[in-house]
Order: structure tokens, then C-alpha cells, then sequence
């Protein structure tokens, strides 16, 4: 299994520390608002990750934080904290705001069959574990204190920028035009491990330290999240690509300047999804949530096919147009998995090994899921009978997450149901993969034979035939497949 790694910028074969355990750490939400779909596709690929190294085999531990204290609005450590913001947007107390937004976060979730994590933290239950980091940074000369905050010096590192080439100038006082600069700073790039009173004095939660009454800063608590639960090494750590600077390269500062050793082998990051106006954000005020697809009526995993159907290292531009591509290929391919019937024989177990294989090397190289998508096909193809198909498509989506057996079976039940009625009402039934353009070519087929005009329903079976599309008469009406 080979993954890119961020922090050398190659494929590399995945070998974890230890051969029976898998840790893997997610970057999790700031609940002060609905996760948009743009942030939610990072924790697909996440899940489509981890779903994959236990069909590999192995065991894993999978860490995920909920930020619900010190994220502020600007990755610069200035602006107001973003929990404080959606507490005062709200009317409702910090605490409030962080519990209703991670159970509306993890429903999302739910919707898009992502896995909950194995341990799920908030910043908040882990204060004693940053005070304990910080204060050793400190004790080793890499934290200082100055104007009330407790600041973590960049100097101190042989390389402070892991993912991202940058001047060794860069880390001299000084900052980028438009950006407020900390007089409390050694170093631009400076970060900070603790604030006190001395900065934002409307901070709702707030708790004692050897540097005064205060709170960590976000980079911190990953860190101490992290340690507390996957001990001193980590082999994965996800995120989106935006957490690649500053926040996981100031998680490996802080963790290997405590640690004094290397923290995480591999390192994971999820491309943006634009719109045709760019990036996706909360920031600009309107965002796309799973609950506005489903009320569009889009099924949200459509919305996880179309992300599959693209790679985690690609941006991938969403339009309503895309969309409606995806679920309509998805509802197709659903179609087709509800036409295998169960019970027809036994499970070919070569076909199975073949078939499993191919799987294995597309999503082997580098989580390929577009390629993954592309072996239901192919399983959709083969040479099999229906029992040894409905095995295969069970077992990779035990990966993909489309929930392809379960929404056949639900398909199948549903038609049973429209053909009993439709049979009772003496009317025209067509049963099919649910392709628009087919069913309208079938049902005029029907009404030709109704009408008795058998040269046209001829010629449209025909038409039909050319399009590889069987038709079958059945007193209840008309099935059709593809061949």
C-alpha cells in the first residue's frame, strides 16, 4: 500500500510503527457552525482511508479532537475565537453553541455513512495535558513568555517549514502586508501555546496556569489530544489541506520539541472543493450544508460518490450540474446492483480473488477511489453470477461507503411494490436501472403494443437492442436490462 506523504511530497509504502495497531489521528471540527460540504469531504477521504487499512487488515485507532475552545479567526493568532463568535451570532453560551454543532456535525456524518472515530475529545476535557507540553517547552527554552502569552520560538528549530519551502528570512520579525503584527513576538512565525488575561479579555472559558488565568491556543491541543490517547508516536495524520500551514506544521514543532524525536511518519491532505467562485467557506457567509442537498432533493451520498469520483489530492469543483451527474450515476449504479438476485448460486470464489485484487491495487495506490468506482463496474461486467456480484459489491463498498447492498435491497423491495400495484391497476409498468431516456423508449414501446402497432414497438425494441438494452415482457409489464 503505498500513500502520499505531505511532508516529503512522494508515494511512499505505508509501513506502520507497530504491526498490530494502525494510529491515526484526524484534525476535527470547530463547532460554532455547520460543517459545509467542503469541509466534509476531507472527512470522507478520511473515512475511505481508514475503511481501507482495516480491509487491509490491519487494526486501527483512530483519534479525532473537537475544537470547541481557542480557534481564532485568523490563522495568525489574532482576531476573536471563532466559538466566541458563534456563541455571540447566537445568542447562546460557548458550551451551547460546541454541543449542538458536534451532534449536528457527526449527523452529517452519519448521513455520509462516516465512520465515527474510535476517540472522540474535546479541547476542552484535555487543559492539564497542554499545561503539562507547554510547560516543558518552556523548561527546554523553546516557550517563552511575553506580554502575558506563552509563545513558542521558531528559531529554536533546525526546520521549522515541513510541507512548504520557504527563506530561512521569513522567520525574522516582521509580517505580511494587511496583517497586524504581535509586538509580543520573537519571530513572525511564532505561534502561541497559552493566552492570559492579557489578550482577549471576552474569552468565555478561561482556566488557572502557571502563567495566569487563561486558555490554550489552537495548535496545542492536537498535540495533547494526540499524545494522550496514541502515546508518542503517530503513523497517519489527516487533515485538509488549509491545516497544512500553520497548524500541522506548528503541531510538529511543538510535538518533536517536546517529544525529542520524529512524531508522525505519514502525513494526509484533502484538496479544496471550489465552486465556480472559488474556494468554499463559512467566512463569506453563505455555504453549502447537507441539509440544504437534502433539500434539494439530493441523496448526501450522491454527494460522497462525487467525491470518490475524483482524487483526494485534486480540487474538485462542485456545481449543481455535477451534482445531479453524480447522482444520477449513482442511482444507475444502485439500479444495477437491485437487478442481481439473490441466491442465484454459489459464490465463485476465483472471480472473488481476481476481482478483489484489482481492487486492492487501485486503492492501494494512494487511495485511487475514482478507480475504486470503476471496480464495482467491473464487477457489474463479469463473467459471474449474480451471488458471487452482490459478494464482491458487499465487499468493496465495505471501503467506498455507498451503502450499495442495503440501498439494492430497499430498490428491489420498492419494485415488488410498484409491480403489485401496478399489475392491480392494469397500467403500464417499467421496471429498470431507472435511465430516463430508456424508460421513455420502453413505455412508448409498451403503448405501441397496446395500441397494437407492432411494426413501431418493433422497431423500437431494435432501437433498444442497439442501445444494449434487453427488453422482457412479463404479465406485469415490461423489465428492462442492460447486455
Amino acid at each position: 500500500m503505498y500513500l502520499y506523504n505531505s511532508a516529503t511530497h512522494r508515494k511512499e509504502e505505508f509501513v506502520p510503527n507497530h504491526p498490530d495497531i494502525v494510529k491515526m489521528y484526524t484534525c476535527g471540527p470547530t463547532v460554532y457552525h455547520f460543517a459545509h460540504i467542503g469541509n466534509l469531504r476531507s472527512y470522507i477521504m478520511e473515512d475511505v482511508l481508514e475503511k481501507f487499512l482495516r480491509f487491509e487488515g490491519y487494526h486501527v485507532k483512530r483519534v479525532m479532537n473537537i475544537t470547541d475552545v481557542g480557534h481564532l479567526s485568523s490563522d495568525g493568532d489574532t482576531g476573536e475565537d471563532k466559538m466566541l463568535k458563534g456563541a455571540k451570532r447566537e445568542n447562546k453560551s460557548v458550551m451551547d453553541i460546541a454541543r449542538f454543532y458536534t451532534d449536528a456535525f457527526f449527523s452529517d456524518c452519519e448521513k455520509l455513512n462516516i465512520k465515527r472515530p474510535d476517540v472522540v475529545e474535546p479541547a476542552t476535557a484535555c487543559i492539564s495535558e497542554y499545561i503539562r507540553i507547554i510547560s516543558a517547552l518552556v523548561e527546554k527554552g523553546y516557550g517563552y513568555v511575553a506580554g502575558g502569552n506563552v509563545y513558542f520560538d521558531t528559531s529554536k528549530l533546525e526546520r521549522y517549514y515541513i510541507f512548504n519551502d520557504h527563506d530561512a528570512e521569513d522567520l525574522a520579525v516582521g509580517v505580511r502586508e494587511g496583517v497586524e503584527e504581535d509586538v509580543n513576538k520573537r519571530n513572525k512565525n511564532d505561534f502561541v501555546l497559552w493566552f492570559t488575561q492579557s489578550k482577549f479579555e471576552d474569552q468565555a472559558l478561561k482556566w488557572d496556569s502557571p502563567w495566569g488565568v487563561g486558555y490554550p491556543g489552537w495548535h496545542i491541543e492536537c498535540s495533547g489530544i494526540s499524545m494522550k490517547h496514541l502515546g508518542e508516536d503517530l503513523d497517519i495524520h489527516c487533515g485538509g489541506i488549509d491545516n497544512a500551514f500553520p497548524h500541522h506544521t506548528n503541531e510538529i514543532a511543538q510535538s518533536e520539541a517536546y517529544l525529542g524525536h520524529k512524531w508522525c511518519n505519514f502525513w494526509m491532505h484533502v484538496l479544496h472543493l471550489n465552486t465556480n467562485s472559488g474556494k468554499m467557506s463559512k467566512s463569506k457567509g453563505e455555504f453549502l450544508t447537507v441539509s440544504l442537498l437534502e433539500e434539494k432533493g439530493y441523496d448526501p451520498l450522491a454527494y460522497r460518490f462525487f467525491c470518490l469520483q475524483s482524487h483526494y489530492r485534486k480540487g474538485l469543483v462542485f456545481s449543481w450540474e455535477n451534482l445531479d451527474n453524480a447522482q444520477g450515476a449513482y442511482r444507475k449504479l444502485v439500479a444495477r446492483a437491485a437487478a442481481l438476485v439473490p441466491g442465484d448460486g454459489a459464490v465463485d470464489e476465483a472471480v472473488v480473488a481476481a476481482q478483489r485484487e484489482n481492487f486492492r491495487k487501485a486503492m492501494g495506490n494512494d487511495l485511487n477511489t475514482s478507480l475504486g468506482i470503476t471496480a464495482l463496474y467491473d464487477v457489474l461486467k463479469a463473467e459471474a453470477n449474480a451471488e458471487t456480484k452482490l459478494a464482491l459489491l458487499g465487499d468493496f463498498d465495505q471501503v467506498l461507503g455507498l451503502r450499495l447492498l442495503e440501498k439494492a435491497a430497499q430498490k428491489r423491495e420498492a419494485d415488488a411494490k410498484a409491480v403489485s400495484n401496478a399489475s392491480a391497476a392494469g397500467g403500464i409498468l417499467i421496471t429498470g436501472e431507472g435511465d430516463p431516456e430508456i424508460d421513455a423508449l420502453v413505455r412508448r414501446r409498451a403503448e405501441a403494443k397496446k395500441a397494437k402497432d407492432f411494426a413501431l414497438a418493433d422497431q423500437l425494441r431494435a432501437q433498444l437492442k442497439d442501445m444494449g438494452i434487453e427488453v422482457v415482457d412479463t404479465k406485469d409489464g415490461a423489465v428492462w436490462k442492460r447486455v
